[in-house]
């Protein structure tokens, strides 16, 4: 089949309707390995604290996807012989995406598995839904008691938006619901402010922002949980919790920027997680490798739809091979910590500031229309199954401070954004995190092939205490934070909407946006701490608030339960 080309997935104004764009490499690729077993779908939450009219709100949903006319394709049917898979623009949906799920705390458990089970068809436009869940007397939609009483008696709406990944992504999807919200209320879009890049004519070090011994060895990957592998071969799915924490203290010396972004203390959180979750279970130390989108796209009304991150790999191993010890003990040492946040942050400074291809040169070739998609497709499976074994540790994507007002007019505007990114074998994790008046909304997902519920309840566990290790982490040129087992985090300013009134002075933590990072020399106190350092994966407190398992519970956010799917 001979597809003729347009610029409309590179930023440019689709035409209304009819016209075929070729799968970019990375939906070829996304297309090529899909699994029934494993669901590739995107989810995205908006809490707002009224209620909406159900036909304005479908159709301000409308206006937002035609505003979008790249949202509304679906998959040109074809035979494997063919040469390219490409979408088709339709100019308007092909049924009604938007479904009313009901009321009450089932209604949104419900939605939530329905999210990670059930991906939209790719041969429907748009390959998306919405969910509209409502409260009754502020059980659907989880947070404190003065929040559920801001509108409507303690009513609530959930916008639950479910995307398939191989052809929208999370910034996408988010996009659209804020075009949604300027629709719904009648408010004109605001400026928003670009990401900032710093300046690097040549590309990071080894391509990857690591050392070369961190290149060379393999990733070590998530220990399984205790359950027989037959069983957990059987499993299918994705499990899900979902946190809501303070955003996480990031210590500076006076009179200069914090040395390193909320980004970097979520990669680092996510080593230390895997790195003590492994010891508990008898695994050796390795470096750990995480795989970070980076979105170079304006976050305005002419944002390019589709899949417009790059993805990049970030090498977590510490460059001093002393300070394994020190970060896998029952007490992570903070120095150590501080060592490990400001590697990673050169190391992400560099990478965010390289362009390049979104999945590398390997994509590229798998997807030259030289060869049938069929036999494209068996090469590329073939070659994922071949490149398991370095394959990066975990998935961590943070989409920052949430840039849009998302203001539903008498719904209220959003006072929480959780997203989740899926979790396919071999990787088996994703983190996903958003940040939304002052809150940290955190999202951890897992393949059932790898983490039971309860084993993913315990990692999330686990992954809270490394945000709080890293919030302790002092400043270059300071003295170290004074010693304590996992407290809290620090207090947050009082939580609130995000604010929509002009350009946010806050520095993004997203991986699109970059802080500068400071270098320090080693602090000299070292030899000793690591000469007083406990043994890798010593237990950790089992007495901190621990994961709800009930599917749909409801806790107070300022408790920081995790609430799980």
């Amino acid at each position: 089949m001979t597809v003729p080309r347009t610029d409309a997935g590179r930023g440019k104004p689709a035409p209304p309707g009819g016209g075929l764009i070729p799968f970019p490499a990375v939906d070829e690729v996304s297309r090529h390995c899909l699994s029934a077993d494993e669901p590739e779908s995107v989810h995205l939450e908006v809490h707002l604290p009224g209620r909406l009219d159900p036909a304005r709100l479908r159709d301000a949903f409308g206006q937002a996807l035609l505003a979008h006319p790249r949202v509304l394709v679906r998959e040109v049917p074809g035979r494997g012989h063919r040469r390219s898979y490409a979408w088709e623009l339709t100019g308007e949906p092909d049924g009604d995406p938007v479904d009313f799920a009901g009321r009450g705390p089932g209604a949104l458990a419900r939605a939530r598995a329905r999210a990670l089970a059930d991906c939209p068809p790719l041969t429907v436009s748009p390959p998306m839904r919405l969910d509209v869940v409502e409260a009754v007397g502020g059980t659907a939609v989880p947070g404190p008691p003065a929040e559920a009483g801001r509108a409507g008696g303690g009513a609530g709406t959930v916008l639950l938006l479910t995307a398939h990944h191989t052809a929208l992504d999370a910034p996408s999807a988010l996009r659209v619901l804020a075009t949604t919200a300027e629709r719904y209320s009648g408010t004109p879009a605001l400026p928003i402010p670009g990401r900032i890049r710093p300046d690097r004519p040549d590309p990071a070090p080894g391509g990857s922002g690591g050392t070369g011994r961190a290149l060379r060895t393999r990733p070590v990957r998530v220990a399984p949980d205790a359950r027989p592998a037959p069983v957990r071969a059987r499993a299918a799915g994705n499990g899900m919790l979902q946190a809501d924490l303070p955003v996480p203290r990031r210590a500076a010396p006076a009179g200069s920027v914090p040395p390193w972004t909320v980004n970097d203390q979520l990669l680092a959180a996510a080593a230390l997680t895997v790195g003590r979750w492994n010891a508990s279970r008898g695994r050796p130390p390795g470096p750990v490798r995480i795989t970070m989108p980076v979105d170079d796209r304006p976050r305005g009304t002419e944002m390019p739809m589709g899949n417009g991150t790059r993805l990049v790999e970030v090498a977590m191993a510490a460059e001093d091979p002393r300070d394994t010890d020190l970060l896998l003990g029952e007490r992570p040492d903070p120095a150590a910590v501080a060592r490990l946040l400001r590697t990673t942050a050169r190391r992400t400074r560099d990478l965010k500031a390289t362009r390049g291809s979104p999945w590398g040169a390997g994509a590229g070739l798998l997807t030259v229309p030289l060869l049938p998609v069929g036999i494209r497709g068996v090469l590329t499976r073939g070659a994922r199954r071949a490149a398991a074994p370095w394959t990066s540790t975990v998935l961590v994507t943070n989409l920052g401070r949430v840039p849009y007002g998302l203001d539903f007019g008498d719904g209220g505007r959003a006072t929480a954004v959780w997203f989740s990114a899926p979790a396919r074998m071999p990787r088996g994790l994703s983190v996903a995190a958003a940040s939304t008046g002052g809150r940290l909304h955190v999202t951890l997902r897992w393949s059932r092939a790898l983490l039971g519920d309860a084993a993913g309840a315990d990692l999330a566990g686990l992954f809270r205490e490394a945000l709080s290790a890293v919030s302790l982490a002092p400043p270059p040129h300071s003295a170290p934070a004074a010693p304590a087992l996992f407290p809290d985090l620090a207090p947050a300013p009082p939580d609130g909407p995000a604010r929509p009134d002009g350009p946010q002075t806050e520095p993004d933590a997203t991986a699109g946006a970059v802080d500068g990072a400071v270098d320090g020399e080693a602090d000299a106190r070292a030899p000793a701490a690591r000469d007083r350092a406990r043994s890798p994966g010593g237990p950790h407190p089992r007495d901190t608030p621990r994961p709800d398992t009930a599917p749909g519970a409801a806790h107070p956010t300022r408790d920081h339960r995790e609430r799980p799917s």
